[in-house]
C-alpha cells in the first residue's frame, strides 16, 4: 500500500476556508515514490491515446488534444498505483474532514498540460465548475487535485476563485467554448487565487469552486491526477446508471474499499 510522507494535519481552519471559500492546499503530503508511479501511469495511458488516436485518424477527444493537453479519466481499474492512492489513508483523510462518514469514488483522472512546442504552449483550460460538466442535478462533490509536478504561474497552475467572487456554494450556467470543447461557467476580470506549490501538495476543492489554469510555456509537462468523491452515487440523467464511478469507500466513518486485486470497475464511461 502507498505510503504519504506525512500524515496531513486538516485543521479547523482548513475546514472553515473550505466552507466559506471553497478549497484549501496540503502542501507536500505525497512521497516522491508514489509521485513517480503515479508518472509511470500517466507515461503509458498517453502512448495508450496516441495509438488510439493515431487508429482513428484525429488529434482531439473531447477536452483532450493531442501535444497540447490531455485528460485521461477512469483508468484505475487497470493501474494499481492510481487505484491505491485513490483509496489510500491521504484520501481517507480527507473525505473524512469535508464528506463526513460516508463517500464513494466517483471519478479520477489525469489531466496534463503539455511541453510548450514548435513555439506553442500546453493549452489554457477555461474558468469552470467541476459539475458544469454535468449537465443534470445533482449533489454537490469533492475534487483532490495532485500536483505530480512544482506548479507555477509560468507552467500553468490553477487558480481557483473563492466562493464569495466567483457564484457561491451553487451550480452557475456553463456554455461550451467552439474548437476546445471546453465549460465556461465565468468570464469576468478576477483572476481569482494562484496556487503555486510543489509536487505533492493536494489541492481540496468543492464541485461547486469555480477555477481555471493558463498555458504550459516551459519545456516540460505539467501533470496532475484527479481524484473526486461524493457522498452518495451520482446518477445519469435518467437515474437509472451510475453517471461515471460510484465505488463504495467509506461507511459510518470506517474505510470499505477492496483490495485491488478483487477490484471490478462498476462505470458506464
Amino acid at each position: 500500500m502507498m505510503q504519504q510522507t506525512t500524515k496531513p494535519m486538516i485543521t479547523d481552519e482548513m475546514k472553515k476556508q473550505f466552507d466559506e471559500e471553497g478549497y484549501f492546499i496540503l502542501p507536500s503530503v505525497v512521497c516522491p515514490a508514489v509521485l513517480e508511479n503515479l508518472r509511470g501511469c500517466l507515461d503509458k495511458e498517453i502512448q495508450l491515446v496516441h495509438q488510439k488516436m493515431d487508429k482513428e485518424g484525429t488529434d482531439q477527444y473531447g477536452i483532450t488534444h493531442r501535444n497540447k493537453r490531455y485528460f485521461i479519466s477512469n483508468q484505475s481499474f487497470r493501474n494499481a498505483a492510481m487505484y491505491n492512492f485513490a483509496f489510500s489513508e491521504l484520501m481517507f483523510n480527507i473525505c473524512k474532514a469535508t464528506l463526513g462518514d460516508k463517500a464513494f469514488l466517483f471519478f479520477e483522472q489525469f489531466v496534463v498540460k503539455s511541453a510548450k512546442q514548435n513555439g506553442q504552449p500546453g493549452m489554457s483550460f477555461a474558468w469552470h465548475q467541476d459539475s458544469g460538466y454535468i449537465r443534470h442535478s445533482h449533489p454537490f462533490y469533492l475534487s483532490c487535485w495532485v500536483a505530480l509536478d512544482d506548479m507555477t504561474e509560468e507552467n500553468g497552475t490553477l487558480r481557483v476563485l473563492p466562493y464569495k467572487r466567483g457564484g457561491g456554494k451553487n451550480p452557475v450556467t456553463h456554455f461550451r467554448k467552439q474548437i476546445t470543447n471546453d465549460m465556461v461557467g465565468y468570464v469576468g476580470e478576477d483572476k481569482g487565487e494562484l496556487v503555486c506549490v510543489p509536487a505533492g501538495s493536494v489541492v481540496v476543492f468543492s464541485s461547486f469552486t469555480l477555477h481555471c489554469s493558463g498555458e504550459n510555456n516551459t519545456d516540460k509537462p505539467r501533470r496532475s491526477y484527479l481524484t473526486q468523491y461524493s457522498t452518495e452515487p451520482i446518477m445519469n440523467e435518467n437515474g437509472d446508471d451510475f453517471h461515471a464511478l460510484a465505488i463504495p469507500f467509506i461507511e459510518n466513518g470506517v474505510k470499505i474499499s477492496k483490495n485491488y486485486e478483487n477490484y471490478s470497475h462498476p462505470t458506464n464511461s
